[in-house]
């Protein structure tokens, strides 16, 4: 039976949603499960996806807002603040994933080219996985989290230096072909030096305009997103260049986690699309080959990846226990290993039987080392004697010791009432974090103690990119019982333990508020009328009652 595009998209949607509820019940990133329907729907299966263009099309836009956010959230800082290990773990890996990956496929009789794509693939991690579950496990910001993250930004680097490598000489040059890569040369340096300009004259000024209204800042990063990466396209290069650069462009700027956050959903409905897209096209022609292949790939990948990160680690003197931590979560095949691969097929470079083997082993890693992340420290506690050989002396602190960025405080709103608290808590010590959605208030706040930034109290993906774990405290100037249960619910689902402090205008919101769980509630407009009522009786003579003193600074209660 054909199916026309819009009933075949809501089969398929529904398909999905019970299968990623099912991936979901038994702990696994969604996308296996996604995957999984891909084969069930291709020609493998009921035959519905086959080069179906409305599939393609998403899949396309997938991958460039995937490369988009991977670019916007590029925190060069982060790799400098973890030091040296980032980088050596990063480029570590790389390269010896590489070469072993290399000798193991030219053992099971691969051509070069085939070999090298082969090893290639096996040599990133998942940044997206990695981030999720450290994220769950409230690990982010210990010091294996965040070594973690920093070699995930090399290695993402390195993957998209790869493509353009790929691409460049993967164009058609005729005879010449010093001319040719003359010509790409060329293309790329305009192409960066374009952005470039944007970046330095136009983006800041616009931005500021655009992030005026919410709306519009989400829909000015998906069409920023997509004409830089249909430019790279029009110029010989793909479009996950241009993404990446559209990414990296606007990630100086005060607005990159509020872009992000409000763009992580669209990601994730996009790249269903392309797991699908990439399930539909997997072959099964030979399938014991493959099989036999595919496990012993799983297991260098499951094993090697970690033992390399160990072993580099422990050259630089880090406790094995924090090596170990930051080992396992490397233990499985990025999304750009597929993406590359799907690269590599419309390049004509490898066939769709070696980005089936690809798959199967990212399938095959994915799902395991999601569990041995999860249960990183119980495995470790059983395999801690077997890694003494890993032990060095003079070992470094398993604590992080960047300290430039911790927070105390965390504050919502530098409204009047807001930008007083801010002010007097900068005063006292406390480094505070002043989250606002007016631009021109983060544009303009000048205080000591104080860092402003661009988001939003009821964007809970906007809470993953805030250092929670290093904050003592959140509060809340923002007066609006919505927005503050809303930050409540959030806080709670990111399994926040610090003190929350709310506002509200009236007393019943305040009860509310309380109720709801927060640890104190402000009640500025209360406690300045009981002030000023104060006051006034004074000036009149008739005296007050002592039981309605207020501090200026608003009453709290509890």
């Amino acid at each position: 039976m054909e199916l026309h595009a819009f009933p075949l998209v809501a089969i398929i949607l529904t398909i999905a949603a019970a299968a990623g509820l099912l991936a979901v019940r038994l702990r696994q990133p969604l996308i296996v499960a996604f995957i999984g329907v891909g084969i069930l729907v291709g020609p493998v299966g009921t035959g519905w996806v086959d080069a179906d263009s409305t599939i393609e099309l998403l899949a396309r836009l997938g991958i460039a807002i995937l490369l988009y956010l991977v670019g916007l959230r590029l925190d060069l800082h982060l790799i400098r603040s973890t030091g040296p290990v980032a980088l050596a773990t990063g480029l570590g890996q790389v390269v010896f994933t590489s070469v072993l990956g290399y000798l193991i496929a030219i053992a099971f009789g691969m051509d070069g080219v085939t070999a090298l794509y082969v090893a290639v693939a096996l040599t990133f991690s998942s940044t997206i996985i990695i981030v999720k579950l450290l994220s769950d496990k409230r690990e982010l910001d210990q010091l294996h989290g965040r070594i973690a993250v920093g070699f995930l930004i090399v290695q993402d680097i390195i993957v998209i230096l790869v493509m353009i490598a790929l691409i460049a000489f993967g164009q058609p040059t005729g005879d010449n072909l010093p001319l040719g890569i003359a010509a790409m040369l060329g293309k790329g340096l305009g192409l960066l030096a374009g952005v470039g300009l944007l970046m330095r004259y136009v983006l800041p000024s616009l931005l500021h305009h655009i992030a005026r209204s919410q709306e519009l800042l989400v829909l000015f990063g998906v069409a920023y997103a997509v004409a830089i990466a249909a430019l790279s396209e029009w110029l010989g290069f793909s479009s996950e260049v241009g993404a990446f650069l559209a990414g990296i462009s606007l990630a100086q700027t005060t607005y990159r986690d509020a872009i992000g956050a409000r763009l992580v959903s669209l990601r994730d409905f996009l790249l269903l699309f392309f797991f699908l897209d990439l399930g539909a096209k997997l072959e099964f022609t030979d399938v014991a080959r493959q099989i036999t292949e595919a496990a012993v790939f799983s297991v260098f990948v499951l094993v090697g990846h970690p033992v390399i990160v160990i072993a580099i680690m422990s050259a630089l003197r880090y406790p094995v226990r924090v090596g170990f931590l930051t080992g396992l979560t490397s233990a499985q095949i990025s999304e750009f290993s597929l993406i590359l691969a799907a690269l590599g097929l419309s390049l004509g470079h490898i066939t769709n039987a070696t980005v089936s083997l690809i798959t199967v082993v990212g399938l095959i890693t994915i799902g395991a080392s999601t569990y041995l992340i999860m249960y990183s420290h119980q495995i470790y506690r059983r395999l801690q004697r077997r890694l003494t050989m890993f032990e060095r002396a003079h070992t470094k602190s398993d604590q992080s010791s960047d300290k430039d960025d911790d927070i105390d405080v965390i504050l919502y709103g530098l409204g009047r009432f807001g930008g007083h608290l801010a002010d007097r808590l900068g005063q006292t010590g406390n480094r505070v974090l002043a989250i606002d959605f007016d631009p021109h208030t983060i544009a303009t706040t000048r205080r000591d103690g104080v860092t402003a930034v661009f988001g939003s109290a009821e964007d809970i993906h906007f809470l993953e990119s805030l250092p929670l774990s290093r904050a003592r405290a959140v509060v809340s100037a923002i007066p609006t019982r919505e927005t503050n249960l809303t930050l409540l619910h959030n806080l709670r689902h990111h399994n926040y333990d610090g003190t929350v402090v709310l506002t509200a205008h009236t007393s019943h919101d305040a009860d509310r508020l309380r109720t709801a769980g927060a640890d104190a509630v402000l009640e500025p407009f209360s406690a300045a009328a009981t002030t000023t009522s104060d006051a006034l009786s004074d000036l009149l003579g008739t005296g007050h009652d002592p039981d309605h003193g207020a501090c200026p600074g608003g009453r709290a209660s509890s």
